[in-house]
């Protein structure tokens, strides 16, 4: 095993994300014993969590490229890939508009510094459930490999081993919604609907409690059905320990950031059911359209992203059994 080999292996190293854990909660503690960040502090803050979501996204689409004999686990690295995309697109806009005081309130005035704190541990603990999903990533995919060269030239076809894909009307009604639910078209529209659902509400600068009530239920269902949907999967497909590890890296990192959905918007509500009006404030109104874009955007390529897992399932399971036939 080479350097660059041994250094990876010891950062996915599940003690070592669990430091960096540790670490990140110990540092926000830290910084926030006074009840305010100080610029200098939110910038050592900001660049860490810059370094580690580009970083990571960097080596995600590098290993998209790098996988070679499977285009299955291309596509899932390309997943994880683009639905890490859009939070760190978040987390740039953030912290340039907090080092530029373009931001003034997010949630509940008084406990901002407390939400930051919280926002900021669910970004690291997301990034290390991605980071330690990789290297099983990898192994499935060396497993493919390895299954696919036990039947000779069987992996140049085995796309084509995929079973025909079933016609709507041949669907049952469960099946059905699933699919329809989850086709990227379906999934374009959400992202259309939210844009223009965002567009609308904030013309005035004014987003009333209504409205965001209907803005968070909206996340809040999409993110915690996704998440049963997710902790389901490893159930029905328990006999290949390695993806198993990848639904369960991916629930966490979408539970943290479900968690995050939930504490805003605790928070606003709260904020917004105790106060009449709010300041006027445009670029606070902009920067909560971007976080709520973002977040549907994350939603979204998460869910293509399981379909890409179950598809690497089925084909795995499929090669399996043509395997298994010829050792007979």
């Amino acid at each position: 095993m080479g350097i660059k080999d041994s250094v990876g292996k010891v950062i996915m190293d599940g003690r070592t994300l669990i430091a960096i854990i540790f670490v990140a909660i110990l540092w926000r503690t830290v910084i926030s014993l006074d009840g305010k960040i100080a610029p200098w502090e939110s910038m050592c803050s900001g660049i860490a969590i810059f370094i580690f979501g580009w970083v990571l996204f960097a080596y995600m689409y590098h290993k998209s490229k790098k996988l070679e004999g499977w285009v299955m686990s291309n596509l899932i690295c390309q997943g994880i890939a683009v639905s890490m995309v859009s939070i760190n697109i978040y987390v740039v806009i953030y912290y340039g508009m907090r080092w530029f005081e373009l931001l003034q309130v997010e949630a509940y005035p008084p406990m901002d510094f407390l939400f930051r704190d919280i926002r900021y541990i669910a970004l690291v603990v997301f990034y290390c459930a991605v980071l330690w999903s990789v290297k099983y990533v990898k192994k499935m995919h060396e497993d493919y490999i390895s299954l696919s060269k036990e039947k000779g030239l069987l992996h140049l076809i085995s796309p084509y081993l995929y079973p025909r894909v079933k016609k709507l009307r041949e669907m049952g009604m469960k099946e059905l919604i699933g699919t329809v639910i989850t086709d990227e078209r379906t999934l374009l529209v959400i992202v259309g609907l939210a844009f223009l659902w965002r567009t609308v509400i904030s013309i005035d600068f004014n987003i009333t409690i209504v409205e965001s009530m209907c803005s968070g239920i909206a996340l809040f269902i999409m993110g915690w059905l996704f998440f049963a949907y997710i902790y389901s999967m490893p159930r029905k497909q328990k006999d290949w320990l390695e993806l198993v590890k990848v639904y369960h890296g991916t629930a966490i990192g979408l539970t943290t950031i479900n968690i995050y959905v939930l504490v805003y918007y605790g928070m606003r509500w709260y904020s917004l059911a105790g106060l009449a009006e709010e300041a006027f404030v445009p670029m606070d109104f902009l920067f909560r359209d971007a976080r709520f874009f973002a977040l549907v955007i994350f939603y979204c390529a998460s869910i293509v992203l399981s379909k890409f897992l179950k598809r690497a399932y089925e084909e795995y399971r499929l090669l399996s059994a043509e395997v298994s036939r010829a050792s007979q």
